[in-house]
């Protein structure tokens, strides 16, 4: 099928670079870019989500957020800082 398509200059380069490059016909090499181009971009449309489900650890008896430095040093010990 023919149909026009406007491609920009860095594609149109890159795109007669590769063909001549592989020696394979400019139409061939575009109609191949866009086969993979395409099922990237439809796999990466499928994918689902990562989702991270939180987890409540708490602190443990005797430590304070309140000041974080001294939790740091009780944790890491004094000489950490």
């Amino acid at each position: 099928m023919r149909t026009t398509l406007s491609l920009d200059d860095d594609v149109l380069d890159r795109a007669r670079l590769i063909a001549a490059k592989l020696r394979k016909p400019f139409r061939a090499v575009v109609n191949e870019a866009l086969r993979t181009g395409l099922t990237g971009l439809e796999e990466g449309a499928r994918q689902r989500r990562y989702v991270t489900e939180p987890h409540a650890m708490g602190l443990r008896q005797g430590y304070d957020l309140d000041n974080i430095q001294e939790l740091i040093a009780q944790i890491e010990g004094e000489t950490a800082r």
